[in-house]
């Protein structure tokens, strides 16, 4: 019997070849070769987590942004409902009082068109133009009617309404109501009397008008009529009812009076055929 065989004698169990067990070096290096296994493990992990985590940031990110645009649109277009209507409605005929106003142009024209000026208002002037472009493209079929609407924040613009009221007794209203555009800003007291002197007006009756302020009851009217309609700034122009707000080219006022020319059948004249009428037949 070997040495081994007899060491073991006596004992139970195998006998255990130690030249097969592993060396203390071995161990640590295997050790450590699976403690970095798992290491690399718990990193890739923690790698494919954040990422994870990150790109699901990112959309929630986008997700809160959408919400928040979305939101906002909806609260204006509930604003927007909620708050009437600035103005009259484009999509409304108006019927419009000019009875013993001014007005150019045959009372028998097809297309009349209401104007609330303002003498002060540079808008108003810088609508004359196309105005007297209307008159001559369109001649008869266009009367226009002037319509007394001094903005409470122009403090000329009611002394400057007197004052054509005043020459309008004397039957020059559309004269003094051109020089005094013509002439703006300079329409304070002492302009509208010379402005009265050019046009040969017997001073002394124009002078007792203003002064007793004889026309403001038309004015006032006038004035009422407006802020019945909603007409909140000037110019303000009704074209056979329907309303267009502002200094616009004569394309536009064409685009309406074309409309209602159709509407009644009549001929469009040649200057003013490129201005295709506005939807509806209007």
């Amino acid at each position: 019997m070997s040495r081994r065989n007899r060491e073991q004698a006596g004992h139970e169990g195998p006998a255990i070849d130690r030249s097969t067990l592993l060396s203390p070096g071995t161990m640590r290096f295997l050790t450590l070769c699976g403690v970095a296994v798992l290491v690399f493990m718990v990193a890739t992990s923690w790698s494919d987590s954040f990422r994870f985590q990150s790109q699901m940031n990112a959309r929630l990110i986008q997700l809160d942004t959408r919400l928040t645009q979305l939101s906002s649109k909806i609260d204006t277009g509930a604003r927007a409902a909620a708050q009437p209507r600035r103005g009259p409605d484009p999509n409304r005929v108006y019927t419009i009082r000019a009875e013993g106003a001014p007005y150019r142009g045959p009372k028998s024209a097809a297309v009349t068109i209401v104007e609330f000026s303002d003498f002060q208002c540079p808008f108003c002037a810088r609508a004359e133009p196309t105005l007297e472009q209307i008159r001559k493209v369109y001649a008869d079929k266009v009367r226009i009617v002037w319509k007394h609407y001094p903005l409470e924040f122009h403090k000329d613009a009611p002394l400057a309404s007197l004052a054509a009221l005043a020459a309008d007794d004397q039957g020059k209203f559309w004269p003094y109501h051109d020089k005094l555009f013509a002439s703006q800003p300079s329409i304070q007291h002492d302009f509208l009397l010379q402005y009265a002197r050019d046009l040969g007006l017997d001073m002394k009756r124009f002078e007792a008008s203003l002064n007793a302020a004889a026309g403001k009851p038309v004015i006032d009217s006038d004035v009422a009529d407006a802020k019945a309609l909603g007409v909140t700034g000037t110019p303000a122009f009704f074209i056979n009812g329907h309303f267009l707000s502002g200094a616009k080219p004569f394309a536009e006022f064409a685009q309406l009076i074309n409309g209602e020319l159709t509407r009644l059948n009549l001929p469009i004249p040649a200057g003013a055929a490129g201005a295709a009428p506005a939807p509806g037949g209007r």
